[in-house]
């Protein structure tokens, strides 16, 4: 490790230490220097016993001494910060003006919408009300080999049940024309060339930074190779490509693919075309003729910017203003449809909906509100730092919207039998929230109860307990079974409160608990548990879909009468 990486791990240890009482961890200061520095990702081992050795001499340094050294080597530590104005919403555009920002959402119809297509949409929804201006929805369907109607409606009802309102929605298929008619222009001024050589040549010439013979061809012999592409030529026997800079740093420059032959039938206009214009063609046309002012997506996109620019300067084209964002995944959640897809085949999760995956079907099934989602994003900013995020962030702003109106009911798992005599009551009335006015629910009792196994652990012959909303027990039988007896007045300290169910009316429920879907690169064979409960009759009379805490347990949305799925804690 060089000096100069040593003494910013010292300043950070000092910093952090000084700050929390003189202390600092391992973990705090190599979470912060993988966040300045990510190039050190993979040589995380190597500055891990650095940092090991740093923040243990740190730690042994009093918190005077700490403050010493801060002043003497680092004293910019010590100067207070300016005060930064909070403000609500993202960050101002550049050069917006009110009521005439565009912005659109251009997914492409071949999986389903994940919580990263939830970022995109959310954040140029959220542009086009800021500054009152229009929202534009464009299915990006230019690929008949992937795409499918069924992809096609299941984004729509993503975005329907986000709550996201289009002011147009179209599909970029609607322009074919359009894209041939400013391909042949762009062969016409030189500006681009129809290239026969093979998919491995032409991959070798480009990282080898040379151009290729069907560069030098002239217009007409060009434009007589677009007409063969229509009827002639064969899939993989020819592209068309952009005129760009095979010298280029950036590769994405080096006369990159605008056309492909595709034979595949397209799922809204059949076998029509065969000729099919790539992302970076449609994506620049698109945006230009739909007067999109600020084109913002995410940044694996970033080097495609200098080549939509070319293509619209080319063109002579309007361009708009492109930002970009970074993605928006969740720790062992993969979003990518080459991961999820296999584990589908395999049978390892159920379907697109299945609870562990980070698609919106699955957040809604799971119980996750479209309002925490957008919440969640637009706290993480317009940030282009990887955003890996812990699963639990989401589900902190979740639990804001399901706490207010969640019924409260009783659960028990690993059911044991509790026998209580001289109950001096036959039924019992319990608040179904114990804040907000929900109601109450009557619940018929006759002494015969299930409590939870893992509460039978800790009661003993003799001992006390609090059944909740019911009363004090004695025990008067420890076993397989348990028997007791009602007590009128206990004020016992530390006495264990535990819920039941009444073993007449009990329902049972399968409860499905997802867990984490990948543990570093490896797929968690323990990510779904299944528990097999009892909880109250009342739970037939919530809606399907509803939340429900069940106390001590967690949040959890009703999937069937029969089946229940655990939201969070």
């Amino acid at each position: 490790m060089d000096e100069e990486l040593k003494k910013e791990i010292r300043k950070m240890a000092l910093q952090n230490a000084f700050e929390h009482g003189g202390e600092t961890r391992d973990k705090i200061i190599l979470g912060k220097i993988l966040g300045t520095k990510p190039e050190f990702r993979s040589k995380v081992k190597e500055i891990s016993e650095d940092i090991s050795e740093i923040v243990s001499t740190v730690n042994q340094l009093s918190l005077g001494e700490q403050e010493v050294e801060i002043k003497e080597n680092f004293p910019e530590v010590l100067i207070p910060k300016e005060k930064i104005e909070e403000r609500e919403g993202l960050p101002e555009l550049k050069n917006a003006e009110q009521g005439k920002v565009i912005t659109r959402f251009p997914p492409e119809p071949n999986g389903y919408p994940h919580i990263g297509h939830a970022k995109a949409a959310i954040i140029n929804s959220e542009y086009a009300k800021m500054y009152g201006g229009k929202f534009i929805l464009r299915m990006d369907d230019t690929n008949p080999e992937a795409e499918r109607m069924e992809y096609h409606a299941a984004i729509k009802v993503g975005l329907e049940w986000l709550g996201i309102e289009f002011d147009t929605v179209k599909s970029t298929s609607d322009d074919m024309e359009l894209f041939y008619e400013k391909g042949i222009e762009l062969i016409n001024l030189g500006k681009a060339y129809v290239c026969t050589c093979k998919r491995e040549d032409i991959s070798k010439n480009r990282r080898e930074r040379k151009a290729c013979k069907c560069s030098m061809k002239d217009i007409e012999k060009n434009e007589k190779n677009w007409k063969k592409m229509n009827d002639k030529f064969k899939p993989g026997d020819a592209i068309v490509r952009f005129r760009g800079d095979m010298k280029a740093d950036n590769a994405v420059m080096r006369d990159p693919v605008l056309f492909r032959i595709i034979e595949g039938k397209h799922y809204t206009l059949g076998e029509k075309y065969r000729i099919w214009p790539s992302y970076d063609m449609a994506v620049a046309i698109e945006d230009s003729i739909d007067d999109v002012t600020h084109a913002y997506r995410s940044k694996e996109f970033e080097l495609r910017k200098e080549l939509i620019d070319a293509i619209l300067d080319a063109l002579n084209m309007r361009k708009p203003i492109q930002g970009f964002f970074s993605r928006l995944e969740f720790k062992g959640m993969p979003i990518s449809k080459r991961i999820i897809k296999p584990l589908i085949e395999e049978g390892k999760v159920t379907w697109y909906d299945d609870p562990r995956l980070p698609t919106l079907e699955a957040l809604r099934r799971r119980g996750i509100k479209p309002e925490a989602i957008r919440k969640f994003i637009m706290s993480l900013g317009l940030t282009k730092a990887n955003t890996l995020a812990p699963f639990d962030a989401l589900e902190a702003f979740n639990r804001k919207f399901v706490d207010a109106d969640s019924i409260r009911l009783f659960m028990v798992s690993n059911p044991k039998k509790l026998s209580v005599k001289n109950l001096p009551m036959s039924s019992v009335e319990i608040p179904n929230h114990p804040i907000k006015d929900m109601g109450k629910r009557t619940i018929e009792i006759d002494g015969n109860f299930y409590i939870s196994g893992e509460d039978t652990q800790t009661i003993k012959e003799g001992s006390q307990v609090r059944l909740l909303g019911l009363g004090n027990i004695h025990i008067t039988k420890q076993g397989i079974e348990f028997e007791g007896k009602f007590i009128e007045t206990a004020n016992i300290k530390d006495m264990p409160k535990i819920q039941w169910v009444p073993q007449k009316t009990a329902h049972a429920i399968k409860m499905i608990i997802p867990k984490t879907l990948f543990i570093g690169d490896e797929f968690n064979e323990n990510s779904l548990e299944e528990l097999n409960v009892y909880t109250e009759p009342h739970y037939l009379q919530l809606k399907e879909g509803e939340e429900v805490q069940f106390d001590r347990f967690g949040y959890c949305r009703k999937d069937s009468q029969n089946q229940a799925i655990f939201t969070h804690k």
